[in-house]
């Protein structure tokens, strides 16, 4: 079978899990630490990026990007994660972008680095709160855009489920496995992620529990 090499609360990895499960593939998941990378995964990725996928026949492909282009060319139409026209996969696209860049800048780095792999480090350090107080304010604009796109659109990136929901519902529960999001002020955006949170591809990331850091109380909870 299969392997992906991942972090559970790296949020490129998470939306890899969640296509993989959406599309019905099936892979053995190797968890990795990415403030210490296996060998092994160094070897097949010198970037030192995750994830990584290696298919049975030893074929190799790293990043999210490569992974969701690449899972995307080998499925069927029906179970397309970017779906529609030209311009409306442009959009998908777009949505993914503004996630994988912007949210993940401004708001996931700066809390996973400072209350997760600071942590975990081989030396600890202690976080930098001013850096985490800044993302914590950061978010709360991004939550008015997911809540604009959902009383718009079916979905973020149009009228189907696509890449742009993956994408935004990995940085978002990976933040929320901290206790991080305040879903009360938000509830436009807090009603679609729990459409997206009860779907079933959706289970296998709310089992993931970090050694000596449990998840929040909510955390897998779907009527949170």
């Amino acid at each position: 079978m299969a392997k992906l090499f991942h972090f559970m609360l790296d949020p490129y990895s998470r939306r890899v899990r969640l296509a993989l499960q959406e599309q019905n593939v099936a892979v053995t998941l190797v968890d990795e630490k990415p403030w210490a990378l296996s060998r092994q995964v160094v070897d097949l990725n010198p970037s030192r990026f995750l994830p990584v996928l290696q298919e049975d026949s030893g074929a190799v492909i790293c990043g999210v990007e490569a992974l969701g282009e690449y899972l995307e060319e080998r499925i069927t139409s029906e179970k397309s994660l970017l779906p529609g026209n030209a311009l409306q996969r442009a959009e998908i696209r777009r949505l993914v972008a503004w996630f994988d860049v912007k949210f993940y800048s401004e708001v996931t780095e700066p809390l996973l680095t400072e209350k997760i792999i600071k942590r975990f480090m081989r030396t600890p350090s202690v976080p930098a709160m001013a850096r985490v107080r800044e993302a914590l304010q950061r978010l709360k604009p991004h939550l008015d855009y997911v809540a604009g796109l959902a009383e718009q659109r079916s979905w973020l990136g149009g009228e189907e489920l696509s890449l742009a929901d993956l994408a935004a519902a990995a940085h978002l529960s990976a933040i929320d496995y901290l206790g991080d999001v305040n879903w009360a002020d938000h509830p436009v955006a807090k009603s679609w992620y729990q459409r997206i949170k009860s779907r079933p591809a959706f289970r296998a990331l709310l089992s993931d529990t970090l050694p000596a850091l449990p998840p929040s109380a909510h955390y897998a909870d779907l009527d949170f």
